[in-house]
Order: C-alpha cells, then structure tokens, then sequence
C-alpha cells in the first residue's frame, strides 16, 4: 500500500415503439459515453460475508491490486473486485489518479463558479437500461432527473437538425408527441420502423455479453465474433442501414445527426455497431449534481485506497511475477513532486494507455496499438441573448429549436470536414441561470457547444445574432457571454470498421479494459468491461485457492 503522507490527497473509498425514433434525440448531450447494459446479467449481488476468523478457516495470501485511472472502468474493477472476491479473499486495492478528481471524462464544473450550479462538462446521460449505471444510483441513494427536464420550453420546436442551408426536420414539444409521429411516418415511410427493429435487434445480440456464457469474456475479439456482432462492425452505419433497407433521407438525416452529436463522426465513417448505439437513447436520464458520483460511490463501495493528483510513470514485472508500480503526485510546494514504489500482485491499466506516458518493462506479450481519438472541443457559456433565428435562416420572429444537431447538406454520409458547411456538431439550449454580477442579478442562458474547434467570436456571434467583435471567444465583452468554459477532450476513438479489438489481459496479472472503447464507447460499457476484468480476476484467485486446498487435502 502507498505510505500516508499529508502531502499527498488520498481517500480511503471503506419505450420499444415509435415514440422512441419521435424522441430519440431530444436531451442528447454527448449520449457517447452513456449506453445500455444487460438486462438479465449474471448474478451481482456479491459476497458481503465479513472475513473472520470464525467464517475463514483457510489461509489465503491478502492480494494487493493496482487500478491506474479513476473513471467508469477503473472505478467498476475495484467495485466488482469487492463484489466478485471470496469473502475470505483478504484484497487490499489502490487507485491511481492523475487528475484531482473521480469520474474521468464524466465531470462537473460551476457555473459562475457557484458550486450551487454544476454542469456536465463529459459524458452527460445514461440510459434506462443501463443497467451498472442505474442500479449504483440506486444503492448509493443518488437522485436521477429526466435528460433535458431544465430546458427553458420556451421555443415551441424542441429538436432541430440543421444542414448548414435549412433545418430538415425539427420536433415539436409539448403535447405534440403523436404529431412527431406522422411527421416522421410521413417523411420518411417505413425507415424509422426498421431502425427501431434493428436497433433492437442488435442491441440485443450485445446485452448477452453481460450473460454466461459469454460473461467473464476474456477475448473481446470472439466474443463479438460469437454473437455475430463482428459482422455490424465490419462495416460502416451507412453500409449497415442499406444491407437492411434503410436508406436516405432518413439515415442521413436522423442517424447521422446522431453519430455526428455522440462521435463526431458521419454515417460513412462510423462502423455498423456504434451507428446503432446512437439510437438507443430511451428514459435517458442524468445524475442531479453529475454522473461522476456514480464512480464515486463505486469506489467508496470499494473501500480502495485513492491518490489523486498522481501519475504512474512506470509499471515494472519482477522476478517474481509482482508488479512494481512507481509514481509521482503534486506536494503542496510549488514544483516539487514526491516519487513512490509500491508493490502489487495485479494491474489493470483502466485508461487509454497512449495518453499514459507510462513506461512497461518488460514489454507485454500484447501491448494495444494507438488508435486516433477524436479532439471535441466543448464550450460552455451564459448569454442573455437567445439562438437568433437569422443565423438559420429563418424570419426574424421565428421560433428556433432549442437543441440543434447538425448533418451534411445534400444526404452526404462523408465529408473530409465532419462540420462544413455549419461549423459546429451541436448547439443545445441547457437551461437558464442567473447571473450574480449584474445588478440585480439577471436571468440569462446557458449553452453547451460541440466543435472541431475552438469557437471564436464570429460564429458564437452569428448563433446568438450580436455584433462580432472579431476577437477570441474569452474576449467577448461580458453583455454578450457572460461566463465561458471551454475543454478539449480526446473523447473517444475514431471508429472505422474493424473486427478486432484489444483483448483485456496483456501479460499475466497485467490487465487493460480501454479495448473496448473501439468496440463501443461508452459510460457503460467501460463499466462492462471494468466488471468483467473484475471477474476474470476474481475467477483465476478462487481457482488458485482451490487448486491449493485440493492440494492441502
């Protein structure tokens, strides 16, 4: 176990119909990392039995376990160890974080800086099904709400997709649900009938991942392969949806909003797989204060050990077959850095390991290869001015949606620029908030942006119809955008078709669960993956401690 040091943060953790195609997109804030889980996996209840001695005749050696990266996957490997191990197996886990804080790519900052007021910076909703995601917020106590319940309602049109020229579909609020229906019947025929089906279908085949016998899964590659879902990833979403008669407009206009707002990416880039994941976004929810306290109950469930604020540097096998794991954390001296060793009996490398910088000696019998991540640009800002109708094209006192996505003009499915002609992936109205530092304090609005780019002055001009002051966006004069925070993440992979995927173990007790997140990237499925390492951990001690009472006997 690290050694306590008062300059180091540490924490010690003791519906199927057509209404779904009708709201598929409303509330979307990158849904990308926010999926679906089992809905009949394997029994989790875990093993709550305290380890005494009157329960634990048998000696076992205490297991020290090393997690690097505090997010959905490494937070659920040191949740599931917990509830995974022997009662008797005495486990001793540390989680390394380089960040100050759990969650990963799911956070919160405030608004105005008023704690009072957080706003999901990442990954920003879960889903019904999800069923890691929803069953923690419920053991930890933590209050969902309905994806964009916060929104102003102040446009009568919720939803609109904007092809740089025109909106080619928008969606009614209110009491317009069956309208949203016939409007979409009426454009676009049987084609919203059959992604619900496929959709479904597909999905279905992956929710038996979470299920024997294809859970614990220790080669990602066949068991996808095995439950035929290789055969979706072969191939783009645009490719997929015409092998099963779904064409354009519909793929283009819907779908590929949808791919574009979650992945960055176009219908004609995207493989099959995550095209179909973008469509499952039924009881879309969030957590009331952020989604990362989901990760963090998780480790506080644990009982791991956490260092914030730490980096691994360098993980070394030795002769022995242990792990020494060497770091440096941030002292409270500017500039100054305290180094540590510890030793350990298992890995699990819970974060991209090519934004790592970490150093394996030796080299693993499998290392995973780079993959390019898309860099997302996401903006946050407070305005008192609304979306002005002029920067779509509309007459001036025309209502704009309050959510816009954005396609290709033309039913194009490719394009070497992801936003031309409209500059931006998405544009969402998130709710109102009031500004402290005018007097008296007004009621403005908040935004949420997703870009290629840095936005600049021009274009948040143009959204919100003032004057441009030909400046970067944090120059701004405080009348226009009265607070702004702006983050680039390496969000996810760029997602091409492929039938391979990095499997799980790359040496013995060396594990790695970021694999998955070119299969699919999500919240919830780097907790499948942190779940099922957790099993197959789990597994091998309880098969090593069987194999030494067999012998004892």
């Amino acid at each position: 176990m690290p050694s306590s040091s008062t300059n180091r943060v540490r924490r010690s953790y003791s519906r199927a119909t057509l209404g779904a195609i009708a709201l598929l997109l409303a509330g979307i804030s990158w849904t990308s990392y926010s999926f679906i889980a089992g809905s009949s996996p394997p029994d989790h209840s875990g093993h709550t039995v305290a380890y005494t001695s009157q329960t634990c005749e048998s000696k076992t050696r205490e297991k020290r376990v090393a997690i690097i990266g505090a997010g959905s996957s490494g937070t659920s490997a040191a949740y599931y160890i917990n509830k995974f191990r022997d009662p008797c197996q005495q486990t001793t886990i540390t989680v390394y974080e380089r960040a100050g804080y759990v969650g990963g790519r799911s956070t919160t900052v405030n608004v105005f800086d008023d704690p009072r007021s957080p706003v999901e910076l990442g990954a920003s909703i879960f889903v019904s099904v999800n069923r890691n995601l929803v069953a923690a917020a419920k053991e930890f106590g933590l209050t969902t709400e309905n994806a964009g319940n916060d929104r102003p309602n102040e446009s009568p049109e919720t939803l609109g997709i904007w092809d740089g020229e025109k909106f080619v579909y928008t969606q009614s609020s209110g009491g317009y649900y069956w309208w949203n229906i016939a409007k979409l019947l009426w454009k676009y025929g049987l084609s919203p009938i059959r992604t619900q089906k496929l959709m479904k279908n597909t999905v279905g085949d992956f929710l038996k991942m979470y299920e024997a016998p294809y859970f614990p899964f220790a080669s990602l590659s066949e068991v996808a392969y095995d439950l035929g879902l290789t055969a979706v990833t072969s191939v783009t979403g645009h490719q997929f949806l015409l092998q099963n008669s779904i064409q354009s407009p519909f793929s283009t206009d819907i779908i590929q909003a949808s791919t574009r707002v979650n992945y960055a990416q176009n219908l004609g880039e995207i493989h099959g797989l995550e095209s179909m994941v973008c469509m499952a976004t039924d009881g879309a929810m969030a957590v009331k204060g952020g989604n990362w306290q989901i990760f963090d109950g998780m480790l506080k469930s644990s009982g791991a050990h956490l260092f914030l604020n730490t980096t691994v540097t360098e993980i070394s096998r030795r002769r022995d077959g242990t792990y020494a794991v060497q770091s440096s954390s941030e002292r409270e001296t500017a500039g100054s850095e305290e180094q540590q060793i510890e030793l350990y009996d298992t890995v699990i490398v819970a974060a991209p390991l090519q934004f790592s910088n970490i150093k394996l000696t030796p080299t693993p019998q499998h290392l995973p290869g780079a993959i390019p991540y898309v860099k997302l640009h996401v903006s946050l800002f407070a305005s008192p001015h609304r979306l002005s109708p002029r920067a779509f094209n509309l007459p001036l006192e025309s209502p704009v949606p309050e959510v816009i996505l954005t396609t290709l003009s033309g039913g194009a499915c490719t394009g070497g620029d992801n936003t031309a002609p409209t500059g931006f992936f998405s544009v969402s109205t998130l709710r109102t908030v009031t500004n402290p530092f005018t007097a008296p304090p007004q009621e403005e609005y908040l935004y949420k942006v997703f870009s290629p780019q840095s936005l600049n002055s021009t274009l948040i001009s143009r959204l919100l119809g003032f004057p441009d002051p030909k400046t970067e966006a944090s120059s701004i004069p405080k009348k226009h955008i009265s607070w702004l925070y702006e983050k680039v993440w390496d969000s996810y992979p760029y997602l091409p078709p492929r039938v391979t995927f990095d499997d799980p173990l790359l040496d013995t007790n060396l594990w790695y669960t970021s694999g998955i997140e070119s299969f699919i990237s999500t919240m919830e499925t780097s907790s499948l993956m942190g779940m099922n390492v957790a099993r197959l951990i789990t597994d091998d001690w309880m098969g090593a401690h069987m194999e030494l009472t067999q012998h004892e006997l």
